[in-house]
């Protein structure tokens, strides 16, 4: 099966370079973020005469994510966490594969910057009612996969010039701390455990030639529990999408599990 994340910034805006990847790609099951459109305005008549079934979660203008799926997702909840704010930031829901029953978890973390604004405590408080939710799923169900754009700079690596980012929300230490803490519930980094110390990026700036100079971020994640670990084939970062015109400013990464 293949399972793919991709922040589009746009899916109307970007509705072409969509299908385009979705005809050359052909995922089993492909997680958008930050689609930036209420429900009813969701391209669903598109994706369906290619065979594929939408979960929406929008929101008009800002943030939403959304599931295109070929196979059946039960039990749908777009109520993961509570969030006072009320923003389109998670959706969730039930496959089957093979014999195990995964739940799939698609995030679109709040950004928090500028760090000295409410913006960056609504992030950590996100984040800490995330990490309690997901805990309390793991005692029900030990086949999760997250993924998403998490606007986390794990490491050092992931990043072309951390140290531009030292006071970012992306990087600030204690974010990092709460992506670990989400990492020790019992969660692996598929990028970083299958490729330890390979230098590779899923966000690329729009300003300053960023795409060009390869000054790129790694910030979308997909993290698999341990219990279903031993499933997972291989993750790749596909940057053909990120080359195209008028692109999202992120590339698909795309896990292949058995």
């Amino acid at each position: 099966m293949k399972i793919v994340s991709w922040n589009v910034n746009s899916v109307r805006a970007r509705i072409q370079n969509i299908l385009d990847y979705i005809k050359q790609s052909t995922p089993d099951i492909l997680m958008l973020q930050e689609i930036k459109t209420e429900d009813k305005n969701f391209p669903i008549n598109d994706f369906k005469n290619i065979g594929y079934e939408s979960y929406i979660f929008g929101q008009k203008s800002y943030n939403g994510v959304a599931f295109l799926s070929k196979v059946k997702i039960n039990n749908i909840n777009r109520n993961f966490i509570k969030d006072k704010r009320k923003q389109s930031r998670i959706i969730e829901g039930d496959i089957r594969n093979k014999k195990d029953l995964i739940k799939i978890i698609n995030i679109y973390v709040p950004n928090g910057n500028p760090i000295e604004t409410e913006k960056y405590d609504y992030k950590k408080n996100w984040l800490d009612s995330f990490i309690k939710e997901v805990n309390k799923t793991l005692k029900k169900n030990k086949n999760i996969i997250i993924s998403g754009d998490f606007n986390v700079i794990p490491e050092e690596i992931d990043c072309h010039d951390y140290k531009k980012y030292e006071n970012d929300a992306l990087f600030k230490l204690e974010i990092r701390k709460k992506f670990r803490e989400l990492l020790n519930l019992g969660f692996a980094d598929v990028y970083r455990y299958i490729y330890r110390n390979k230098q590779e990026y899923t966000f690329w700036d729009y300003t300053s030639g960023s795409w060009q100079k390869n000054n790129g971020l790694r910030i979308d994640h997909f993290l698999v529990s341990n219990n279903i670990l031993k499933n997972v084939k291989d993750i790749f970062i596909n940057k053909k999408p990120r080359s195209k015109i008028k692109p999202s400013d992120h590339t698909p990464i795309e896990l292949d599990i058995n």
